[in-house]
């Protein structure tokens, strides 16, 4: 059974808490991917194994919970490389639409501005480049520099 399938017999308040949006917001944003999916005819390759609805929610859970992509890549038994392309298309799909993006700053500034319901914040992954252990360049001194100066 698919996670989207489990996911609809639950109250929409557990909806909600679980997959970080409402019912009615996740059936929009399906159709948006969906119709996404219908325009774009496929020419070639290896059908994806998983249903739009659960590529959907793999995304929103990238962002919900902040886990790496290959615990996601393991739940959801696919490769981290299909749970990264996954992410990138639905995020594409999603902005392209233009129904799912905050408002400006000028909106904001403006009279009366508009009503945030709710903040986001990026925190995605970052790679970062640390030196190798035992690279000469990354010790502070060398030891034939450490000696006290009276025994040279």
């Amino acid at each position: 059974m698919e996670k989207y399938e489990r996911l609809q017999k639950m109250k929409p308040t557990d909806f909600k808490r679980l997959v970080g949006v409402k019912k009615e917001t996740f059936a929009l944003m399906l159709e948006v991917c969906e119709e996404y999916h219908k325009a774009k005819k496929r020419r070639g390759g290896k059908p994806n194994s998983l249903s739009i609805a659960d590529q959907l929610l793999l995304m929103l859970g990238y962002y919900r919970e902040y886990r790496s992509m290959a615990h996601i890549a393991f739940d959801y038994g696919v490769s981290e490389a299909t749970v990264s392309r996954v992410i990138q298309e639905m995020e594409s799909v999603l902005i392209q639409s233009g129904k799912f993006s905050l408002p400006g700053k000028k909106a904001l500034y403006e009279d009366g501005g508009v009503e945030l319901e709710y903040i986001v914040i990026d925190a995605t992954e970052c790679s970062v480049q640390r030196p190798k252990k035992g690279n000469i360049d990354a010790t502070a001194e060398r030891k034939s520099d450490t000696q006290p100066k009276g025994k040279l």
